[in-house]
């Protein structure tokens, strides 16, 4: 059986602990690989070696950082269809959704070809009788990220790419449940001209996390997971004196005015709520129509669109919407959340818990199911359920949906529809959760954005990737000077090019 190891000072080795992780082939149900988990010492041989190759590479001008960036861009954009059946095979995307994770990716990658701008400092000159005042931007030396299973591509990149424009070297921590694409994005990186060392790929379980949160040299870690995961990572990190930018879970409500375009809403309602099985920290999972005529009409409109939907296998063709749940734990999770929300009294209109694919018994998919009536002290609607599932809240007016969001411990992503402009101005203007679309239903910032929420679904000031992540992963260093006399040398006529 195929054995992933880690990927140290430029090359991928095997682990010396003898501990594995298996990796599912989440269709068949099938272990297809085991991966090292890496050892405390381990750990610190890779950060030892990380923090002596990050010297040369903080001390490497920031445009030719940039334009390392832009060969890796250019790289991953050659290797699309590799990397995105890489996501497939260990994650069970679709390969339309897989290439989407690796684009996403790969804009900030883009906007990281820019850094010298975002890099730069300030200046005052004459601040004072013959005296200037500068800032300056540093790398924080050794960083780590520590991604999630549901995008292996996308996360990744966006921890590694303003982490290693900025002049820091990385440690990056996938999860073992998808290693492949992360080693692949660092061979890819060393082929672009990274040097060895500055980006190292450990594979681990919690041990690794806290020898990544206890490790001195580390100095910030960015992580996206589980809120309570999230919560123990930003408070272990923080008392050890550590940067830290951690994001959780979700619950993201979509209401429907009734006003709304309503084809639209429930075509955007089926993308955002069934789109990757759910397993999005942005799906839209909780649908909040105003007024039981809407309610009712978007209901009539959704379940003939939801049993239209294709689930099965990636290798099925790119005409399937979605395939499996990550692993047999997640699928019997989702199900027994569906049967608690019918236990305490929630209309289940479309149940997929009964899919079987000929051919994939044993695979992990779950069917769309479709709940309606649900009310706030339901399980279902307290927890994250992380897979392809949509409950309907209904409300009677505006302000007990916009209540309703303000209300909930998530605050990650929501959004609105409505064809009224005051509306949705005050939505936006009044809501508390960090990314908001109008008439939008997954609202991801652009890359030269930031990308982040509120509440329980995010712990630490800064965001991901955008100018946050550049503010993140660097340390100002002011500068108060003054001359007293000068140097003068003589003239240089030639035009010299920077090195």
């Amino acid at each position: 059986m195929r054995e992933i190891g880690h990927w140290i000072d430029g090359k991928e080795v095997s682990g010396t602990s003898g501990r594995f992780a298996d990796v599912y082939n989440p269709a068949t149900g099938e272990v297809q690989a085991r991966v090292a988990l890496a050892t405390p010492a381990e750990l610190d041989a890779a950060v030892a070696s990380a923090a002596r190759a990050q010297i040369g590479w903080a001390a490497t001008n920031p445009q030719r950082r940039a334009r390392v960036m832009m060969k890796f861009g250019q790289l991953i954009n050659e290797n699309m269809d590799m990397l995105a059946e890489l996501v497939s095979v260990e994650h069970g995307k679709t390969l339309p959704d897989a290439r989407g994770d690796v684009q996403r990716g790969l804009e900030v990658i883009e906007v990281c070809m820019g850094a010298p701008s975002l890099l730069k400092g300030e200046y005052t000159g004459d601040a004072g009788p013959g005296i200037d005042l500068y800032a300056m931007r540093q790398p924080l030396g050794v960083v780590s990220g520590i991604a999630p299973f549901n995008f292996p591509a996308m996360i990744p990149l966006w921890k590694m790419g303003p982490a290693l424009a900025a002049g820091n070297a990385m440690i990056l921590k996938p999860s073992e449940r998808v290693p492949s694409v992360s080693i692949t994005l660092a061979k890819l990186a060393q082929e672009a001209g990274l040097p060895d060392g500055v980006l190292q790929v450990v594979n681990g379980d919690k041990e690794i996390v806290d020898g990544i949160l206890d490790n001195p040299t580390i100095q910030a870690v960015g992580f996206v997971g589980s809120t309570p995961i999230a919560q123990y990572i930003y408070g272990r990190a923080a008392n050890n004196g550590k940067r830290a930018q951690c994001f959780g879970g979700a619950k993201n409500h979509m209401i429907i005015m009734p006003d709304a375009d309503l084809d639209k809403a429930a075509d955007a309602l089926i993308g955002a709520g069934y789109g990757a099985a759910g397993e999005r920290c942005m799906a839209i999972s909780v649908a909040v129509p105003v007024g039981e005529k809407t309610a009712d009409a978007l209901i009539e409109r959704l379940v003939p669109r939801i049993e239209k939907l294709k689930v099965g296998p990636y290798t099925a063709g790119d005409d399937v919407d979605y395939g499996p749940v990550i692993t047999k734990a997640a699928q019997d999770r989702i199900n027994r959340l569906i049967a608690s929300g019918v236990d305490q009294g929630a209309d289940l209109v479309v149940d997929g818990r009964d899919l079987k694919i000929q051919g994939y018994e044993d695979g992990f998919f779950c069917g769309p199911s479709l709940f309606d009536r649900v009310t706030p002290e339901m399980e279902i609607y307290r927890e994250e359920i992380f897979g392809p599932v949509l409950s309907t809240v209904r409300t009677e007016t505006y302000e007990d949906a916009l209540q309703l969001i303000i209300d909930n411990d998530y605050g990650n992503g929501t959004s609105i529809f409505t064809a009224d402009g005051d509306t949705a101005r005050d939505f936006a203007a009044r809501v508390n959760v960090g990314m908001v679309g109008i008439n939008f239903p997954i609202p991801v910032p652009l890359s030269y954005y930031s990308f982040g929420g509120w509440k329980k679904s995010a712990f630490g000031d800064l965001n991901q990737y955008g100018p946050d992540a550049f503010r993140f992963y660097t340390k100002t260093k002011t500068v108060t000077a003054r001359w007293f006399s000068g140097i003068k040398d003589g003239a240089a006529l030639n035009f010299k090019a920077l090195d």
